[in-house]
């Protein structure tokens, strides 16, 4: 597919003006060519039957030309569309090496070390997790909805390649933004006082917490984090950042949650496995429950 899709957009930039100029800028496409055709088309073609080596040089130059054009479309403010292009390219070239590699995407390792799931230290009082969760909400929330999203929306705008918003965004940005935000602190507060712990994986909860916004959805900080990441991406009127919170989720739910999920039933047995049937995941069901933690 990569190989594929490689050779169709060489074939549109030789035959497309407007493709060219949207993904090389005034970069010489035969110059280009010369080099990103034997290293990532042919490359990846021969990868796809299993070879190494190819997997290798192919996934090491789509890295390397990603980083060069983006350089390049920062400072020229040309071939936007190539770099975001590129940036897909490598991607799927990391994603494809490790199934040459591995035959498999090793997507346990993003718990290894500092992010391994660890109960928290049993405190005998809250307060410890409570001052350690929101110090944690300042540390993330700013570095997840305030850098990254001005950086992407700075290099969206640097690369041209953003796209109009409705004049109604705006408002319906910030107000996501505020009700995602009090979902978000609102599960925090259940998590760190009722749970023994912290939302962060090295200081996770002692006790399951089924109270608060946990009695309708398994994950509100989960579903409060990409909503205030889409909001933010309104609100600054850049479709990069919404895309960046949708990626996220998708990330989240399809690497992150089996994980975290798979820790909860070892550590909770029954009680978590009685909590996964009875409460969604994403949409909201009521389930009643006497208890506020187990």
């Amino acid at each position: 597919m990569q190989a594929i899709a490689g050779f169709s957009w060489w074939a549109a930039v030789f035959l497309s003006p407007v493709v060219r100029e949207a993904t090389l800028g005034n970069l010489g496409p035969v110059a280009v060519a010369v080099f990103d055709i034997p290293l990532f088309v042919m490359a990846s073609a021969i990868a796809a039957f299993g070879v190494k080596a190819a997997a290798v040089v192919s996934t090491a130059w789509t890295g390397i030309v990603a980083v060069a054009l983006a350089g390049y479309a920062t400072v020229t403010t040309e071939a936007g569309w190539g770099v975001l292009g590129m940036g897909a390219a490598t991607v799927g070239s990391l994603i494809a090496l490790c199934l040459v590699l591995l035959g498999r995407v090793p997507t346990a390792w993003i718990i290894r070390g500092p992010f391994a799931f660890r109960p928290a230290i049993p405190r005998p009082t809250a307060a410890t997790h409570v001052v350690s969760t929101f110090g944690q909400i300042v540390l993330f929330w700013g570095f997840f909805l305030a850098v990254i999203p001005f950086t992407v929306a700075f290099l969206e705008q640097r690369w041209a390649v953003a796209l109009p918003f409705p004049s109604f965004a705006t408002p319906v940005g910030v107000t996501v933004l505020v009700l995602a935000s009090a979902l978000g602190i609102s599960a925090a507060v259940a998590m760190s006082t009722l749970g023994d712990g912290t939302p962060l994986p090295s200081a996770m909860p002692n006790h399951l917490v089924i109270a608060g916004p946990y009695r309708w959805i398994r994950n509100p900080m989960a579903a409060a984090g990409i909503l205030q990441g889409a909001a933010v991406g309104v609100i600054l009127q850049s479709w990069l950042v919404v895309a960046y919170a949708v990626v996220g989720s998708l990330v989240w739910n399809y690497v992150v949650r089996p994980l975290e999920e798979s820790d909860l039933e070892e550590r909770f047995g029954e009680e978590f496995r009685q909590y996964r049937d009875a409460v969604r995941c994403w949409v909201p069901r009521v389930w009643r429950t006497r208890s506020h933690k187990r």
